[in-house]
């Protein structure tokens, strides 16, 4: 049986070039009958040592289509220039504001609402982006890097504090990057609503060991569930 959502390879233009390319390659996930219902877009970006194929990233975005939501993953430059360095902040928000206006491009067709996110760096960033002045209803952290890795005295929290948009945050118990109960103290502070969501006997980047009887689907899942119940909540406020 063929799947009802379409999945689509695309070009993203960027602002201005970086490393000598125009654009960043992304995939589109359509579903079935877009634009109906709620109309709901979701953008995710992918962590530091990865690109938008990071098979984590490609299963939730895949999860996320089927479930009726309008999706992009997509590349930071420097990933798409395969380059190991990530690029300054600035150059990575700047790439995910073009994400964001790349889905508004057909007014026809553009979300009503947008929750913005990413993994590790993807996090990162959106939440960068998410403290200027782009509209969203909602953003999501998976494995937020609070902190240089074993050491929670380094926090790099200034943009949480300027966020007025709910968020998301889904922690591997084992996060070596954020300390939950840094995390915690932190989002004390936070003006915003917030979320917390620990994934036991996770790793920053949500891997589980044999030992601690947790599966990768079982990780997946529960990301997934956590993610789209906090959508359907703020969509029913």
């Amino acid at each position: 049986m063929e799947p009802s959502a379409r999945f689509e390879e695309v070009q993203i233009p960027l602002r201005e070039p970086v490393h000598g390319i125009e654009s960043v390659s992304g995939v589109l996930g359509i579903p079935e009958w877009w634009p109906t219902g709620s109309r709901i877009g979701i953008i995710l970006a992918h962590a530091q040592r990865s690109n938008h194929e990071d098979p984590q990233l490609v299963e939730l975005h895949r999860a996320l289509t089927d479930r009726k939501y309008l999706t992009l993953r997509f590349n930071f430059p420097y990933a798409e220039a395969k380059k190991k360095k990530p690029d300054p902040l600035p150059v990575l928000e700047r790439a995910y504001r073009s994400a964001a206006a790349f889905l508004g491009r057909d007014p026809t067709a553009a979300p009503a609402h947008l929750f913005a996110g990413g993994k590790d760096l993807g996090a990162l960033v959106a939440a960068q982006l998410a403290a200027g002045r782009v509209r969203l209803d909602g953003v999501f952290f998976l494995g937020f890097p609070l902190h240089l890795q074993d050491r929670p005295e380094t926090t790099r929290s200034e943009a949480l504090f300027r966020i007025i948009s709910p968020m998301l945050f889904a922690q591997g118990s084992r996060d070596r990057l954020c300390d939950i109960p840094t995390l915690k103290h932190t989002l004390l502070r936070v003006g915003a609503p917030t979320t917390l969501q620990v994934v036991e006997e996770a790793d920053h980047l949500f891997r589980v060991a044999k030992k601690s009887g947790r599966s990768a689907e079982d990780v997946h899942h529960e990301i997934l569930s956590t993610l789209e119940g906090w959508i359907q909540k703020i969509q029913g406020e």
